[in-house]
């Protein structure tokens, strides 16, 4: 049964066929359940959708339907993050999604006080889950408008995996992003930094001096992305994983 799985998988063109056949066959409780489970996957489902998980830095996330699926690259982003987070840091999960990133980061940076927020009531109550362990609040609203202003001036760290994809480039994603994941997630306007523009506007308020916004970007988006935390009063820096295909810019408040 895992050979005709695996071979429907791929001839629908999915690269990684036989770990996702083994992965379906575990995951479903009945064969009626599996033969169901192999057809939204044919059709282009994503495959934690159909799990309703991720694996992302080690650890297993709840993905809801719907809901941005972690994407490998931005474990960089996140391994960047806990270099520079201190043990009982505050830190701040903007556009988190799954809350994945910062899951992570409260693994492996102890006692950090964590926020998190997402403008999708979908994401923000798979974030909640993915985050209760952690002690982490998650907040639904745009971006930095439903922190608590206690917050002003006393945040450390901040990682904001924002929207980057160019509106005219939105039709070449793969049917899996462009169709089941939400459209919020994806799109960063015309080209691809509105929203980048908007946290690093907004960003110094929050921020300790010396306290760093971490950002994902594409390469061919690394000199806008420069400009626009230089213009907002940052120190940029670039940091880029060639195996991953990441890179990140740092803004660090004087």
């Amino acid at each position: 049964m895992s050979k005709i799985i695996e071979n429907k998988l791929r001839a629908a063109g999915c690269v990684f066929a036989e770990e996702e056949a083994q992965l379906l066959i575990s995951a479903a409780r009945t064969y009626a359940e599996l033969d169901d489970m192999v057809e939204q996957r044919i059709a282009g489902l994503p495959l934690e959708h159909i799990l309703g998980w991720a694996e992302f830095c080690g650890l297993r996330v709840a993905v809801d339907a719907g809901v941005f699926v972690p994407r490998q690259r931005s474990a960089f982003l996140v391994r960047q993050a806990i270099t520079l987070a201190r043990p009982g840091n505050t830190v701040v999960d903007l556009c988190c999604g799954s809350g994945a990133l910062g899951a992570v980061l409260a693994v492996h940076v102890e006692g950090i006080e964590l926020h998190a927020v997402d403008l999708d009531p979908v994401a923000v109550r798979c974030a909640q889950r993915n985050l209760a362990i952690t002690g982490g609040r998650v907040y639904e609203g745009d971006l930095f408008e439903p922190l608590p202003e206690t917050l002003l001036s006393r945040v450390d760290v901040l990682i904001a995996n924002v929207p980057y994809v160019r509106t005219d480039s939105i039709r070449l994603l793969p049917p899996e992003a462009r169709i089941y994941e939400a459209s919020v997630a994806l799109h960063g306007g015309e080209d691809g930094l509105d929203v980048m523009r908007r946290v690093a506007g907004e960003a110094a308020r929050w921020l300790v001096p010396g306290g760093h916004v971490l950002v994902e970007t594409s390469e061919r988006q690394v000199p806008k992305t420069i400009e626009i935390f230089k213009s907002s009063g940052f120190i940029p820096q670039v940091a880029t994983d060639q195996e991953l295909d990441a890179t990140i810019v740092i803004g660090t408040r004087p």
